[in-house]
């Protein structure tokens, strides 16, 4: 049986989150999640560690929530240990001082999104070596899915394509991690399935999970490692977990069980090609009869 081996949230984006226990999940995602970003004043772009030539400390910082109550008050840590919280009147000035770079910290997502992604100099690549302007979802701070869920499955999957790969969680930030017991990249298997998990929710997965430079990128002891992106694009077409929408809002606990359910647009579309099938073999039939015996046209007729 599938479960939750553990939740993620990430309260400030491309920031490292925090680990749950439980969660509640929303129409708009896990709680808290990507509640807030950092906007670059000179380019007016979210700052997004896609971009590590412009922004190569992002994984440096972490956020979390003051209080689980209270979605509006987060604290940061900054690479040298020091705190500071959104709140703080200098927040703003702290933070671009330890990035070197004008920044800040918004809760209000702008109209027209656009981060900046550098895409590294791997050959499968669509871009290779170049930074491209990327627009984000409208109203949030999601780059695509506002769930992203990753199997232990898929994790142990590229460990055993690239043995010297370190590829643990952290690297590719789901929110949802998935003890699986099957081979391979099982989670590629749920694209327009739903997924029971616990007691209340629903989610319906609706798409691979693209990766980026994120993946490499070095963070606490985990060192910078091109491969782990490498491997991902040669195996698996750069997919790495799946992303999904809340059909149906409640809580979340590690260890709820996770479950398939049913594609029910699947199964109507499944329905109605039987339905058609028998209606073309039932009137195949009586065309075949009316051909062999066109007497029973002239009785129809008379």
């Amino acid at each position: 049986m599938s479960t939750i081996a553990s939740l993620w949230r990430y309260p400030v984006k491309s920031m490292m989150g925090e680990e749950l226990r439980s969660t509640n999940v929303t129409e708009k995602g896990i709680h808290g999640d990507r509640a807030f970003a950092l906007v670059d004043v000179e380019t007016g772009k979210i700052v997004s560690a896609k971009n590590p030539k412009r922004w190569p400390n992002m994984f440096s910082f972490r956020s979390r929530y003051e209080d689980i109550d209270n979605s509006n008050a987060i604290r940061i840590t900054l690479p040298d240990g020091t705190t500071v919280k959104n709140s703080d009147g200098n927040a703003n000035s702290i933070l671009s001082d330890a990035l070197g770079q004008e920044v800040k910290i918004i809760s209000q997502v702008p109209n027209n999104p656009q981060l900046e992604e550098y895409w590294p100099d791997i050959e499968e690549l669509d871009n290779r070596d170049v930074v491209t302007d990327e627009d984000m979802s409208r109203g949030t701070f999601y780059d695509l899915g506002i769930i992203h869920l990753l199997t232990t499955s898929t994790l142990n999957e590229l460990s055993r394509l690239y043995p010297e790969g370190r590829f643990e969680p952290r690297r590719f930030r789901p929110n949802i991690i998935v003890n699986t017991e099957q081979k391979g990249f099982v989670e590629s298997g749920w694209v327009g399935k739903v997924l029971a998990i616990g007691d209340e929710v629903k989610l319906r997965i609706t798409d691979h999970c693209p990766r980026c430079v994120m993946t490499s990128l070095p963070q606490g002891d985990l060192p910078k490692d091109t491969n782990i992106l490498k491997t991902a694009v040669q195996h698996n077409e750069a997919h790495v977990g799946v992303y999904a929408e809340v059909i149906k809002t409640g809580t979340l606990k590690c260890d709820d069980a996770v479950r398939s359910l049913s594609n029910s647009r699947n199964n109507k579309r499944g329905q109605l090609t039987s339905l058609f099938c028998q209606f073309f073999l039932e009137f195949r039939q009586d065309f075949i009869t009316f051909t062999e015996y066109p007497c029973s046209l002239k009785l129809f007729n008379s």
